[in-house]
């Protein structure tokens, strides 16, 4: 699979400079872990779920997550694991080329129990997300990871835990909670692909929620933590894990108390300025402010429950031309006693040192996502994204 991957080749030519790389299961974690893109998040009692996995693999989907915890009622829960058995018996008869697969389980003995009743199937199954994840709770979802390992015959499973429990979120205990995680994670490194932000959970337990004019950022408790889980667990100095961006809640139009935030300026082409008002019309316009401030803020990736999210996620993630050309600099072999240079684009300061961590995470970056030729923007690139 691929980023744009679901693009004819001649579009993907006027697209890119250097097109996204292909990857699998098997790819190395640090590339998974970048290339999860927008995780499409979707109920496990859908009555066919197996189609519409196949059907956003077609649009563009490479990571899902189906989901037994929050998204389903206790009493739904028996019949959406045989659901999910039967669903993934379906997929493994079909032969297709499936994205990345996680299942969002409740408790550790469901993982173990589940990759057994999976049989075969279990080799589209990539791992599991593990919810409200701390210290304590965490040692046994990943022992049971461990132990669903084993009985598929040795096959990698990964694991991302969710990030949103009260403990966290409370000043008084976050520094704890912060330090037994990081233990913990740092102690299944080879096993945990990426960190996942439940901030609707950190809204809930102040009773918040954030509106279509406001993101995460705007919400200053939330805001906090986040700052505080990419200082303590994504650090660039190759201790750090990939830190994915919170939930987009919302999808339609709401009524709105603040002025649009997409600036027309990058819609000036022709036929540019309708796509800005289905944006706006469908409160999209704050998702991407939002994804803009998850890579700002050092986030990478982002939980989506709706397909209307995955495009914006993933033209934003692509590297852009200037990035690159600045990337590519400061990385040359021969910057490699330090110094500083004018940036190709003759608009900035490049300097080796102090840069060169952004550098590398945006040369990873290109690698999933790839890179826009030099005249394409973001706004081409949903464009062709939305056209599918």
């Amino acid at each position: 699979m691929r980023h744009f991957g679901h693009l004819a080749p001649a579009v993907r030519k006027n697209l890119f400079h250097q097109e996204p790389a292909e990857f699998t299961a098997g790819s190395p974690a640090r590339l998974l872990a970048a290339a999860l893109g927008a995780t499409l998040y979707s109920p496990a009692t859908r009555p066919h779920l197996a189609a519409d996995i196949l059907k956003q693999a077609r649009r563009g989907v490479v990571s899902m997550v189906l989901c037994l915890e929050d998204s389903i009622s206790d009493a739904e829960v028996g019949a959406a694991e045989e659901n999910l058995i039967r669903q993934f018996a379906e997929l493994d008869a079909g032969g297709a080329e499936l994205p990345l697969l996680f299942v969002r389980v409740r408790e550790p003995e469901q993982i173990p129990d589940l990759v057994e009743r999976l049989g075969g199937s279990v080799r589209h199954l990539a791992g599991f997300v593990l919810p409200k994840f701390t210290e304590g709770r965490g040692e046994a979802f990943l022992d049971a990871v461990i132990e669903a390992e084993k009985r598929a015959d040795g096959r990698r499973l990964y694991a991302m835990p969710v990030l949103e429990s009260p403990e966290l979120l409370h000043l008084e205990t976050r520094t704890e909670t912060l330090t037994g995680i990081s233990r913990t994670v740092n102690e299944h490194r080879e096993r945990v692909l990426a960190l996942r932000l439940g901030v609707t959970d950190f809204c809930s337990a102040y009773g918040l929620r954030r509106t279509p004019d406001m993101t995460a950022y705007d919400i200053q408790i939330v805001a906090g933590v986040i700052a505080d889980v990419v200082n303590v667990l994504s650090r660039a100095d190759g201790t750090g894990f990939t830190v994915t961006g919170p939930v987009w809640e919302y999808f339609r139009h709401q009524q709105r108390l603040f002025k649009p935030q997409l600036r027309r300026s990058p819609f000036l082409e022709e036929g540019a300025e309708e796509l800005r008002t289905t944006l706006i019309e469908h409160d999209l316009d704050g998702l991407l402010r939002e994804i803009e401030l998850d890579r700002a803020n050092g986030l990478l990736g982002k939980t989506c429950i709706h397909p209307a999210h995955v495009t914006p996620v993933h033209a934003l993630s692509v590297v852009s031309h200037e990035e690159f050309s600045d990337a590519q600099d400061i990385l040359r072999p021969e910057r490699g006693g330090g110094g500083v240079m004018r940036s190709a684009y003759t608009n900035k300061m490049n300097e080796v040192k102090p840069h060169r961590a952004w550098a590398e995470r945006t040369m990873l970056r290109a690698e999933a996502f790839g890179v826009a030729n030099e005249e394409v923007g973001f706004v081409d690139l949903l464009t062709a994204g939305l056209q599918v």
